[in-house]
């Protein structure tokens, strides 16, 4: 695997978990004010969550890396 290929199998790894962990901890606004949407979370947080989904990511990456480097299953042996 090349870098520029692990580099993209890490940011789809980064962004489907992004959307995994998004939802986690979102609380409305109880009483929205003037031009805030009742469905708007009070505090999103997003830099913890994108510091979580980067650790998410990493850890599964590695695996997938050292899965994909033992040749424990290879889309090259199904074609033969």
């Amino acid at each position: 695997m090349s870098w520029a290929t692990g580099i993209m199998v890490y940011l789809v790894i980064w962004w489907t978990i992004l959307f995994a962990v998004l939802p986690l901890g979102v609380r409305r606004i109880e009483n929205p004010g003037r031009g805030e949407e009742r469905g708007a979370p009070e505090r999103p947080q997003l830099l913890r969550k994108a510091i979580i989904t980067s650790i998410v990511a990493a850890v599964v990456w590695i695996g997938f890396y050292f899965l994909h480097q033992s040749d424990f299953f290879s889309f090259r042996q199904m074609v033969e």
